[in-house]
């Protein structure tokens, strides 16, 4: 058996998404993470897998509440807190088995596995970002309610993008997308409209629309 230590993505059994279910079929399955997507993979692959093992550095999973409950009361195995610390491989393309460490004790247990799936999320830490003199601190870019930060030209939207009404959910996001293209365009073209127009108010989409001989009453 090989130690595989670092440079291990050429292995055809280390999958970094789930693009698709049926080559998992039959499979003894690890899948290290905790978050959405990994809770939500174990719950498509127990029915088709022979077995499926998730670890998880802590106790308690970042997933949807009732996708979590689904998750632990399926036959899947839940190891926690584990971290996946080896990979094994004896012919150099498929992972064989694997060490998974308790983050508390430092024990070690080895399981013989046929595909690991890896989802430990992203790591957000603003390379760079903090030279430019944006006001912000360890997690957020504080902008105006029209997305803009101190620094003109720049503007911000998402997770960490933070004012006064944020709203933090997925919908909030996309409101403050909008905002802050509408904030850039009017930045770019002063004499821009406020807001950009939908498609029926918009006198261009208009007249493109009769040349296309498409209907606009």
């Amino acid at each position: 058996m090989s130690r595989l230590e670092e440079d291990i993505t050429w292995l055809n059994s280390l999958n970094y998404t789930v693009q698709e279910l049926e080559p998992f079929r039959g499979k003894r399955v690890l899948i290290s993470g905790g978050g959405n997507s990994a809770v939500d993979w174990v719950n498509e692959l127990v029915p088709i897998a022979a077995h499926v093992t998730v670890v998880h550095r802590r106790d308690n999973f970042g997933g949807h509440e009732k996708n979590i409950v689904r998750m632990k009361e399926s036959a899947a195995d839940v190891l926690t807190p584990y971290e996946l610390t080896q990979l094994y491989s004896g012919n150099g393309k498929t992972i064989e088995r694997v060490t998974i460490t308790h983050t508390e004790s430092g024990e070690s247990r080895e399981l013989e596995i046929d595909e690991v799936i890896v989802n430990h999320g992203l790591k957000s830490d603003f390379t760079g970002i903090k030279d430019w003199g944006l006001d912000m601190d360890d997690w957020n870019i504080f902008v105006s309610p029209r997305l803009e930060t101190n620094l003109p030209g720049i503007f911000g939207a998402g997770d960490f993008a933070n004012f006064e009404s944020k709203l933090n959910l997925i919908a909030g996001a996309f409101t403050d997308a909008a905002l802050a293209l509408n904030s850039t365009k009017r930045y770019l073209d002063p004499e821009a409209p406020r807001m950009a127009y939908v498609s029926s108010h918009n006198e261009r989409f208009k007249e493109r629309n009769k040349m296309l001989g498409v209907s606009v009453e």
